[in-house]
């Protein structure tokens, strides 16, 4: 993608602020999901068993612990025409603040949104934004999570927390991104 970039119209000084940009984005994004990702499996044991039990379930428990977790929360946009949106109009130049870990909790789109189910279809969750404004890294998030959960759990079959989940430290909720700032496990040799 940078090198596609570098052979774009962008000056030198935008180039190295896109740059950097996608590289703080995506390390700390993906580096938060793998660890609040592996808390939630842990969280319910039987998760990461299925996940064990059938290697072809890793895209579908990626999906829906993106939809799960939404370590992005919020994002401003600014309606660029009216538009209806849950019968109310949002005006033309009106800023609005989008709750993505709300709409992918929404019970009209995922049944029983508040339990995890790696086996859920969690198909156009919003953990990525939506349109023009999707993440451009999502897919390379995305293999970077279907290669190292799995891998993690068959590589560590017995790995479990070793306090009690509500003793697990979480990053502020003033944090841009949600995830946890501490994760102690244990596993049998």
């Amino acid at each position: 993608m940078l090198s596609d970039l570098t052979d774009s119209d962008l000056t030198d000084e935008e180039l190295t602020g896109m740059s950097l940009i996608l590289l703080a984005a995506g390390l700390d994004t993906t580096a938060n999901m793998l660890g609040l990702g592996t808390f939630a499996l842990l969280r319910h044991p039987e998760q990461p068993a299925a996940l064990r039990g059938d290697p072809a379930l890793a895209d579908r428990a990626v999906e829906e612990l993106l939809r799960y977790l939404s370590v992005a929360k919020t994002f401003m946009r600014t309606a660029l025409e009216d538009v209806e949106v849950g019968g109310r109009t949002i005006e033309s130049g009106t800023s609005v603040i989008l709750s993505y870990n709300t709409a992918n909790r929404d019970p009209e789109r995922f049944p029983d949104p508040d339990a995890l189910d790696i086996h859920r279809e969690s198909i156009g969750h919003l953990a990525f934004g939506h349109g023009i404004h999707q993440c451009l890294g999502q897919q390379l998030a995305r293999v970077e999570l279907r290669v190292a959960l799995p891998a993690l759990f068959d590589r560590f079959p017995t790995l479990r927390l070793a306090v009690p989940a509500d003793e697990v430290v979480l990053r502020p909720e003033t944090a841009d991104i949600f995830g946890v700032k501490s994760l102690p496990v244990t596993w049998d040799a």
